[in-house]
């Protein structure tokens, strides 16, 4: 038996034990995060699948993994001969998890699912499809700790100070915007759970989420105090008293149920549902006043100020620099030193970390090769990478956490000779990027209104992609922040109106599975461009500073105005990458940046 039948048959025995007909496992955390801390790496323990997202839910004689169309061709190699079947969200014959349980339950059966783990509107849907076919749904068993010998615990680094120049808003402002948000709505205390918020809000990061600069908590804050829950150990003295001159204190991690159920009566309490397990809501006082409302952090964050943007291009300049560095070593050794997607991942990352203020990546690299870079999150392992020889296209995509900054950029660059079909696909993805780059629309529009934009031209080319086109970045924070995404599958609700500071990657793609992918992508503000009386105007500043190759242009697909601005962005990115380089990667920067 394989590791994961084994693991698998584990997980029956238990179920059997607790009287549970089917269990879930999401890719999840107490925190609803994005990447997950070792010891919430569940889906991943079981199944064998590395994708950062998917959902295995197992029955008596039934495993499935539930992933979308990014991880296709990657669960399918990983999921083979595991006896557990791969199922394809968004194919109109495979139903999603939560309406298949709803038809291969019945009445009287128990469906498992940690609750620390699920979010609320995710148990939401659970009950009610497990209330359609007379099922019961239970939140209380985590089987992993039954089963999982050796099982990390919590994350114990240690906790640090997010100080000036590079955190321009002090924590007593960011705390008093918050509380006026609490104050609109009608709230004296507010409960987050998700990392991002909590680190901006405290000025604090941590290192107990890879690539993201985040620490395991909640916080609890009233109207004219806050508390802190993280494990002991994480926080020192020093810090602790700083915390307690803005009115913060620190308590034990699992004491947040415990502040939860005591709240009184009189006190109103403001959740975000899409951003709290069902086990936080379950903890609280159910005759409490609620209101439910998104964190008020979450909008706040999102918008960058003046001082933070600033600080962003300065990491943009030094981010570009080193990637001219990396790319002028890599065109240097192409054809004469043995190179693969892993040595990719080193050089590049090595880059970085040359630069001032660069603190780790912001996520794992992509270097794709070929038929590789079809698979958007594709990562290369040392058990299966491509080495980079021969002709065809090479894609990118990396970034790298700065105190200043947070950067993602993905470039695709020729290897050896294009073919012209690459060609034509690269232009379109690079027309639909210039589309959107150059676009300018009301202050308030909803950001997936923005998405045809971008994929006009490569619709016109007929060709489609099946992620969005772009996605909120934080600033010293997740590589992935809301409350705004580029992306007609996305509902435009009220939160995800543009306002002024948020920064968005723009990352249209086109990939043809088993042959090649290409995604050009830049990070780009929302800038404040026009006030009449017709109303306020947004606009694009693109902050990423990185060449486009030349090389993969079919340039009799590009208008005038294309070009001019494709021009127009080399021009910036010599004249602000130039006096920060030299060598090797001046002359490669400077014969990327050629007028076309």
């Amino acid at each position: 038996m394989s590791s994961t039948d084994t693991r698998i048959a584990l997980l029956r025995q238990a179920m059997s034990r607790r009287g549970l007909s089917a269990y879930i496992v999401p890719s999840s955390d107490p925190h609803l995060s994005e990447y997950l801390p070792a010891r919430w790496q569940g889906r991943r323990w079981l199944s064998g699948f590395t994708g950062s997202v998917g959902t295995l839910v197992v029955t008596a004689d039934f495993a499935g993994l539930w992933v979308d169309s990014r991880y296709w061709v990657q669960a399918e190699a990983q999921l083979a001969g595991t006896g557990v079947q791969l199922m394809k969200i968004a194919l109109a014959t495979t139903p999603g998890h939560v309406d298949w349980l709803a038809a291969n339950t019945r009445a009287g059966q128990r469906i498992g699912v940690d609750g620390q783990v699920l979010g609320l509107a995710a148990f939401r849907a659970l009950s009610a499809a497990a209330a359609a076919s007379g099922a019961s749904l239970e939140i209380g068993a985590d089987l992993l700790d039954d089963i999982w010998e050796g099982r990390a615990g919590l994350p114990d680094a240690r906790i640090y100070e997010h100080v000036a120049p590079q955190a321009c808003v002090s924590r007593a402002d960011k705390l008093a915007q918050v509380r006026e948000a609490m104050r609109k709505h009608g709230a004296d205390a507010h409960f987050i759970s998700t990392l991002d918020d909590i680190a901006w809000l405290f000025n604090l990061r941590g290192a107990d989420v890879d690539y993201n600069p985040v620490f395991v908590g909640h916080a609890l804050v009233g109207l004219d105090h806050a508390t802190l829950f993280v494990a002991e150990g994480k926080v020192d003295e020093t810090l602790r008293a700083v915390l307690a001159a803005d009115g913060v204190d620190v308590a034990g991690y699992a004491q947040a149920a415990e502040a939860l159920g005591s709240l009184e009566l009189d006190q109103t309490l403001l959740i975000d549902p899409a951003r709290v397990t069902c086990g936080v809501f379950h903890a609280m006082n159910p005759d409490v006043p609620r209101v439910e409302a998104i964190n008020p952090s979450t909008l706040l964050k999102s918008r960058k100020t003046e001082a933070e943007l600033a600080n962003v291009r300065q990491a943009m300049e030094q981010d570009g620099a080193a990637l001219c560095e990396f790319f002028a070593w890599f065109e240097g050794v192409l054809g004469k030193e043995r190179i693969t997607e892993l040595t990719i991942d080193e050089q590049i990352t090595a880059a970085r970390a040359r630069r001032p203020a660069y603190v780790c990546p912001s996520f794992a690299t992509i270097a794709g090769f070929n038929a590789n870079g079809a698979m958007p999150h594709y990562r290369a392992t040392a058990e299966s990478h491509a080495v980079i020889e021969g002709d065809g296209l090479l894609l990118i995509d990396s970034g790298g956490q700065y105190l200043g900054g947070t950067t993602d950029i993905t470039r695709v660059v020729a290897v050896g000779t294009p073919s012209a079909d690459q060609k034509v696909d690269f232009t379109l993805v690079l027309k639909g990027m210039i589309a959107l780059s150059r676009a300018s629309f009301p202050r308030g529009t909803p950001s997936p209104m923005l998405d045809a934009i971008a994929r006009a031209p490569i619709w016109a080319g007929g060709a489609e992609y099946g992620h969005g086109t772009g996605h909120g970045v934080g600033y010293f924070l997740n590589v992935h922040e809301g409350p705004q995404v580029i992306s007609y599958r996305a509902a435009p609700g009220p939160h995800t109106a543009m306002e002024p500071g948020m920064i968005t990657s723009n990352e249209p793609g086109i990939y043809r599975p088993g042959r090649w992918g290409v995604r050009i992508e830049n990070l780009v503000a929302n800038r404040s461009w026009l006030t009449s009386e017709l109303g306020a105007f947004l606009c694009f500043e693109t902050l990423t500073l990185c060449p486009i190759d030349t090389r993969c242009i079919e340039l009799s697909l590009l208008r005038d105005d294309e070009r001019a601005w494709l021009n127009d962005y080399h021009k910036t990115v010599f004249e602000r990458l130039s006096p920060l380089v030299e060598g090797d990667a001046l002359a490669w920067l400077t014969l990327r940046c050629r007028e076309v």
